[in-house]
């Protein structure tokens, strides 16, 4: 019997199961022991090919050799990680391989990475799958006793394949149109443009709107206030002289409780944790963005081990997950979780019927704890977060629903309607593991007071009226969080019934999997900026989505591709009807783009030339500072201007920008603090920053391009190695 060939995605992981299976000699990018050999990609090493693959004249963008639409896709290994394809290659040829087990990650793209891989390689032999959802040595060792046939995955490959092709058909054909036709850097894509569409739909409203006054009224009664219900329903009306004549009115009046209503009530917990929901909550209360909330999670769940895997869309577990769940209870048995794990594992049997659904669980389960005990003390900051939101939802889904009595009273002041709303709290439930720092519902319209003893038909004194005056508000920019749920949900986008049934019945833009980099590819093309949480489209976006045809703008189509893919996964449809309908469908936007008469307008041109090809340099906000671009795609050339970097000023402790260039470089803060870099290396210096910490804060630093301050700190580095 041969050895076991092992492909894992990553090295670390790969190092993971190699140290798990005994594979303790190193080899040419491999670990090799008795019975396997475990080897790993560098994420893809294997990619589509480039147009000029097919055809030399598609290394010049031209409109006129547009549309480029190759019947057989080829694959082509890519450049940069050769030297770790080649050596997973030769692995594949070594005649004592009798076997190979894919290991890569236990989803969608994991799968396209090894079988690209195999494809190019030309690997024909006996194939298994490791299909875990933690990398604990529990899982891998379990994962290994159970490996599956590969070919039980085979149409979840077809659909990533399906998936990326239809991307290069799309992608590459309407952003050369739209490049070669308006001669400018601009790109679209078959999810990244309905999600820009979304945004800029959104600031067209918010610029649209209009303001309304309106006003209401409140009383302030013994220990309550009440609010005014005109005509007994809606709490303001947009006519002041009738809230004034009814204050008048109500003047020196007594109010009277005409109705008095109790109610037993209860709110079962939020389900588990999917991908796109921890995103939501991170950015809510961490302002982390969905990029970064994945990366934590890719740590927790590959570097510490303590968290399942991230990219699952399912909120619930199966009923083969429950009999692990007293070992994951006693896992997070530390610090302030102590208590309340504690007493949830004591009272058996375990409540699970908020966790447990096997119909709505793909290829993996929610995102949950694993057996393995945590060394919290190991976790950065932000994972310790993020460790802490998953904890607590895991928790929160094994009590009993938040249990209280809710009263409603109605009153009477001088003929018109009052209403109050109090609430008394029975059982806290899945609330117990929560703080009051982090609330899950939306404020209500009528806050929740605690009301006094109060009888039906009693008297009371009003002690005060107020007219409190307020303006319609427009709808809110999005933020990360709410235009995840956009992606997730864009039936809600969409004023036809119909269409928005269908739409909630498919799986939205993207995946939980692919969302996060598509919103940060939207900020580094430059098509939207942050302000605060805010997301706001800039000019570019704005012009694009003119310019776009508008059927590629549509929310329902591309939601429609995704659910195709989805079939193509379960084998319900074909991937090669798919991508035909792709190439149809790339021919006709091209040809779309070619007929239209819209024009583009650089408004972000600055007066200051490339120094590479003279044309005027555009300014624009990346995602660390501001930018000078050279709008000439051929050209390339980029510049920081200023740059949010993570020095913190001494005054007011907030982020300081780096302006200026060489020896002017400067940092400067919001409170008006300016430091020249030099002092600023000497105030670190004298403050007795380690290596390490230098190290770190430059490893954090994205330069967009300009490395003058990470030189800057290099060579600073190098000084302090002198001197000892």
């Amino acid at each position: 019997m041969g050895k076991t060939l092992v492909l894992a995605e990553k090295p670390s992981v790969g190092r993971e199961i190699a140290r798990v299976l005994g594979c303790q000699k190193s080899g040419n990018g491999c670990l090799e022991g008795d019975k396997y050999i475990v080897t790993w990609a560098l994420g893809h090493l294997v990619t589509l090919a480039d147009p000029d693959v097919y055809d030399k004249r598609y290394e010049k963008w031209d409109m006129a050799d547009l549309p480029m639409l190759p019947q057989n896709m080829k694959l082509v290994v890519i450049p940069e990680s050769r030297k770790q394809y080649n050596a997973v290659a030769s692995l594949m040829k070594r005649s004592d391989v009798s076997q190979l087990v894919i290991a890569t990650d236990a989803g969608r793209e994991g799968e396209l990475v090894a079988r690209w891989i195999m494809i190019k390689a030309g690997w024909k032999g006996p194939t298994k799958r490791l299909w875990i959802s933690s990398q604990t040595d529990k899982a891998i060792r379990e994962g290994f006793a159970n490996l599956k046939p590969a070919s039980e995955y085979d149409n979840l490959f077809r659909s990533a394949q399906a998936r990326s092709e239809a991307d290069w058909l799309v992608g590459l054909n309407v952003t050369r149109a739209l490049t070669c036709k308006y001669n400018a850097q601009l790109s679209a894509g078959r999810v990244q443009t309905p999600t820009l569409s979304l945004v800029v739909r959104r600031e067209e409203e918010i610029k649209k709107f209009v303001p309304r006054e309106f006003w209401g009224i409140t009383a302030k009664l013994p220990g309550f206030t009440a609010t005014w219900r005109d005509g007994g329903k809606n709490a303001s009306t947009f006519d002041r002289e009738k809230a004034e004549r009814i204050l008048k009115k109500l003047e020196g009046q007594s109010a009277v409780l005409t109705k008095l209503e109790k109610q037993w009530k209860q709110t079962p917990p939020p389900a588990a944790y999917d991908l796109t929901e921890l995103q939501r909550d991170a950015n809510k209360k961490y302002a982390y963005s969905a990029k970064e909330t994945l990366s934590l999670m890719q740590s927790l769940y590959e570097r510490h081990k303590l968290l399942t895997y991230p990219r699952t869309d399912s909120r619930y577990i199966s009923d083969d997950v429950v009999p692990t769940l007293p070992e994951r209870l006693r896992s997070c048995m530390v610090e302030d979780y102590k208590p309340l794990a504690q007493s949830i594992y004591r009272n058996k049997p375990l409540q699970t019927k908020y966790l447990v659904n096997n119909a709505k669980v793909t290829d993996h389960h929610a995102i949950i704890p694993t057996e393995q005990q945590p060394e919290l003390y190991d976790l950065s900051g932000p994972e310790r977060n993020i460790y802490d939101l998953v904890v607590r939802r895991f928790l929160a889904v094994l009590l009993p629903p938040f249990e209280y009595e809710e009263l409603k009273l109605t009153l009477t002041i001088g003929g018109e309607t009052f209403t109050a709303k109090g609430k008394r709290v029975l059982n806290q439930g899945w609330k117990a593991a929560y703080n009051k720092s982090f609330q899950l519902e939306e404020d209500e319209e009528e806050a929740d007071q605690n009301l006094p003893q109060l009888i039906q038909g009693q008297k009371l004194t009003v002690s005060g009226l107020t007219l409190k005056p307020g303006k319609t508000s427009p709808p809110p920019r999005y933020t990360e969080a709410t235009l995840l749920s956009a992606m997730e949900h864009p039936g809600s986008q969409v004023s036809d019934k119909n269409l928005s049934r269908v739409l909630e019945e498919t799986s939205g833009l993207g995946t939980p999997a692919t969302r996060a980099d598509i919103i940060e590819k939207l900020f580094s093309t430059f098509y939207m900026e942050r302000r605060g949480k805010e997301l706001v489209p800039t000019s570019k976006g704005i012009q694009l989505m003119e310019l776009v045809p508008e059927e590629l703008r549509s929310a329902e189509l591309t939601a429609r591709w995704e659910d195709q893919l989805s079939d193509i996964a379960k084998g319900k449809a074909k991937d090669t009807a798919f991508v035909d309908s792709m190439r149809k469908y790339a021919a006709e936007l091209v040809s779309e783009v070619k007929a239209s008469d819209a024009t583009y307008r650089h408004d972000n041109q600055t007066r200051t030339p490339c120094p590479d090809c003279g044309k005027y340099l555009l300014r624009v906000k990346g995602k660390r500072g501001e930018m000078l671009v050279c709008p000439d795609r051929e050209c390339g050339y980029r510049r920081s201007v200023t740059q949010t970097t993570n020095a913190r000023c001494p005054n007011c402790h907030k982020k300081m920008e780096l302006r200026g260039e060489g020896e002017k470089q400067m940092f400067a803060c919001v409170c008006g603090y300016r430091e020249k870099l030099s002092d600023f290396k000497k105030r670190r210096s004298s403050a007795g920053a380690s290596k390490r910490d230098v190290r770190a804060y430059l490893n954090k630093q994205d330069t967009g391009g300009n490395t003058a301050m990470a030189d800057a700190l290099a060579k600073w580095m190098a000084a302090q190695e002198e001197k000892k």
